[in-house]
């Protein structure tokens, strides 16, 4: 089949274009960065480079596809998100419809239907296709973005440690911990990107007859249980995952200089995995959890984590 993958070679789309390449698919690979062509062909795939916000670019590369993947990439530097992902939505729809395509998978979350701002599988629900929406739990790979906090060094670090830990800490040298409007013992089902990738994969060679949704998980803890083997594998132990406030979550996050709506957004996808609510519709739906647990990703984490 003639597959489209957008994503570039991220942590879904790279597996994902290998494991199609492999099944003896003819797969394209989208990506803004012209860097990554090379890459990309290395792979056996075809390389289309241009943007998603191009919806005529897409119009081009969708046409005579069979199955399209489609996923908008999260921006850090968009000042409304809300606006931005439903832009993105609508030029994946509109490309779609003229296109023709038949079988499409939609790359979402599993808050996604929980949070206003997130939310954009219903922009897709108008296409005469086969639609899935995937809705995967907390990335594995989210923990790259703690690195500094886990490290707990400089001032900031010092200050989270005693503020948070208490003196002892502070005086023992156990700094760095995680934290967020959801945490402590709140239970969290994390993914692995290659499980979400062989879950892409075998959707898209599905044709269900009416609209689905997938949620996929690799390991389901409470965000304690996973600190502790987070920070066992770096050497630290006592790592432990602080829950804040709202109120204190959004504060954090406007010091951070994110835009205020998108610091809104992130405040409210966390608060729906603090009130249980994503997890209850994770179990609702009983999908099967992937092969990659959290201790295996964590030998990852920490090669990377000691190279900084």
């Amino acid at each position: 089949m003639k597959i489209i993958v957008t994503g570039s070679l991220g942590n879904i789309s790279q597996p994902l274009t290998k494991t199609l390449i492999a099944q003896g698919h003819q797969v394209t690979v989208i990506s803004s960065d012209s860097k990554k062509q090379t890459a990309i062909e290395a792979l056996g795939a075809a390389a289309a480079i241009g943007s998603i916000a191009d919806v005529n670019f897409l119009k081009n590369i969708f046409k005579g596809a069979d199955v399209v993947y489609a996923m908008i990439p999260l921006s850090f530097t968009e000042p409304d998100l809300g606006a931005y992902m439903y832009r993105m939505a609508q030029n994946y729809a509109e490309a779609l419809k003229e296109a023709d395509i038949k079988r499409i998978v939609v790359m979402s979350g599993w808050a996604a239907d929980l949070v206003k701002g997130e939310n954009v599988e219903h922009v897709f629900n108008d296409l005469d296709a086969s639609i899935t929406i995937m809705r995967p739990g907390s990335f594995y790979t989210n923990f790259y973005q703690s690195i500094d906090l886990i490290k707990g060094k400089g001032f900031i670090g010092k200050f989270l440690t005693l503020r948070y830990s208490g003196l002892w800490a502070l005086l023992t040298g156990k700094t760095g911990l995680l934290m967020g409007n959801y945490g402590g013992d709140d239970r969290i089902v994390f993914v692995s990107p290659k499980d979400i990738a062989d879950a892409v994969a075998e959707e898209l060679l599905l044709q269900p007859k009416e609209r689905t949704i997938r949620y996929v998980g690799s390991e389901e803890m409470t965000c304690n249980e996973a600190a502790r083997i987070i920070g066992s594998a770096v050497g630290k132990p006592w790592l432990k995952w602080v829950l804040l406030s709202d109120k204190e979550m959004l504060q954090g996050l406007k010091m951070a200089k994110l835009p205020e709506k998108l610091a809104e957004t992130l405040v409210e996808m966390q608060a729906a995995m603090h009130s249980g609510k994503t997890l209850e519709n994770f179990h609702q739906n009983k999908p099967k959890m992937g092969k990659v647990k959290l201790s295996g990703f964590a030998k990852e984490f920490a090669a990377v984590y000691h190279q900084k």
